[in-house]
């Protein structure tokens, strides 16, 4: 049979080559692509959450979701001037027992405004989302972990509308808001980067509580509610935690109405763990010289908003040549394919890489070659594979993948190469 069978042309010879190298380019890029295809439900691995890039449909006010079988609300409040592109860091503060999301959000059981999210919003100056959960009978029993997993879905429903720096979700609260943080620390270390636990004490559990965690604790000496024994317990779990050096930090003087602030040496990088006593009773707007609340001069949301910026994600860099990006769409009906060509502009190599870039609206990624792609919508990154981890100066790379539209068929924008910006 072999014998018999036609000899090949010079033609078709060519055609035939043609076609098997435009067939080994397909496969080789399925290939590299690889278990990097994103697909819905997969967490983003890139601090941007996947709202980044979308216009977003939640709004500043009160919302419903659907949580353990329960109606659930919370309050956000969405900076002014919101940007969709811009990560943004995210703050949940949780309210006392007896108290209500609205209680947090306007600050109004001590000084409206000036207090409002426990007197940080002030203090954010429109950098931050801020939410303030609503508690089932005002409190935070957490029965079954049904307050954690409330949390969890809370976090999924504004993180795939809003543009939220996942490295830069906090939480804190005061009394069983206290309670809730703690309870957040112990069962989502991973996930907050820290907490601020304001007169707490061990009312809504702590599932795991193994793991490191940036800590802030705060507590008066005169607490005949929670008693500041119980707050410091709480705080050395995390010393231990964090790998600090165990102490026992000064305090104010009784009757001094003062307070004192001490910074745990020791502890593992990332992991600080602060103490913060005051000589007052359980409240949760100490002053400094006088009894009582007060939203204007307590010194606490000063502390704790120092606490929470000293993790910021420094923001990109305008681009400064050191990478440039040019890219070429071709649309039809509801898909289209997108090629980019990465250039490395500096004068170093480029060691193992991570472009980002934001899809217009209505762009989803069902494909990809050259690079592993994460989230699929929003703000995407698209990270190195090994064949081709490092740019030589002034070298080329050639990245691609194919998506769905309902419209809009621009090519991608606002690239950042390892977090510096690139040129277009």
């Amino acid at each position: 049979m072999a014998r018999s069978t036609p000899r090949p042309t010079s033609g078709s010879r060519t055609r035939s080559a043609s076609f098997l190298w435009t067939t080994l380019v397909a496969l080789l890029a399925v290939l590299s692509l690889g278990s990097g295809t994103a697909v819905a439900g997969t967490p983003a691995a890139a601090p941007a959450s996947s709202g980044c890039g979308r216009t977003p449909a939640l709004t500043s006010g009160t919302h419903t979701i659907q949580t353990g079988g329960k109606n659930r609300s919370f309050i956000l409040r969405i900076p002014d001037g919101y940007d969709r592109n811009h990560p943004y860091r995210l703050v949940l503060g949780f309210h006392w027992l007896g108290g209500t999301s609205t209680d947090v959000a306007t600050g109004r059981t001590v000084e409206t405004g000036t207090w409002a999210y426990y007197g940080l919003q002030r203090l954010a100056n429109n950098s931050t989302v801020f939410v303030a959960p609503q508690g089932l009978n005002n409190g935070w029993a957490n029965t079954g972990g049904e307050d954690i997993t409330f949390v969890d879905d809370m976090l999924r429903r504004i993180e795939a509308d809003l543009c939220v720096d996942t490295t830069q979700r906090f939480a804190l609260g005061f009394s069983y808001g206290a309670a809730m943080s703690y309870a957040l620390a112990c069962s989502r270390a991973t996930v907050f980067r820290a907490v601020a636990v304001q007169s707490g004490g061990l009312l809504s559990g702590c599932s795991g509580g193994t793991q490191p965690i940036a800590y802030l604790g705060v507590h008066g000496l005169r607490d005949n509610v929670l008693g500041i024994s119980g707050g410091r317990t709480l705080r050395d779990r995390f010393v231990a935690n964090n790998g600090c050096t165990p102490q026992n930090p000064p305090e104010p003087a009784p009757g001094s109405l003062t307070h004192r602030v001490t910074a745990y040496s020791g502890c593992s990088a990332g992991h600080p763990v602060v103490w913060a006593a005051f000589d007052e009773g359980h409240i949760a707007a100490p002053q400094d010289g006088a009894p009582g609340d007060s939203g204007s001069r307590t010194w606490l949301p000063a502390e704790v908003w120092k606490f929470f910026t000293q993790f910021q994600t420094p923001e990109p860099q305008p681009g400064n040549g050191t990478c440039r990006v040019t890219g070429t769409v071709s649309a039809w009906n509801t898909g289209l394919t997108a090629n980019l060509t990465l250039t490395n502009t500096g004068t170093t190599p480029v060691d193992g890489w991570s472009l980002g870039f934001t899809l217009p609206d209505g762009q989803t990624i069902t494909s990809g070659w050259n690079a592993e792609y994460s989230p699929v919508s929003g703000r995407v990154t698209a990270r190195n594979v090994s064949h081709n981890a490092t740019i030589a100066p002034g070298a080329s790379i050639d990245i691609g993948f194919q998506a769905t539209h309902t419209g809009n068929t621009a090519p991608p924008g606002a690239y950042t190469l390892n977090g510096a910006a690139c040129t277009t």
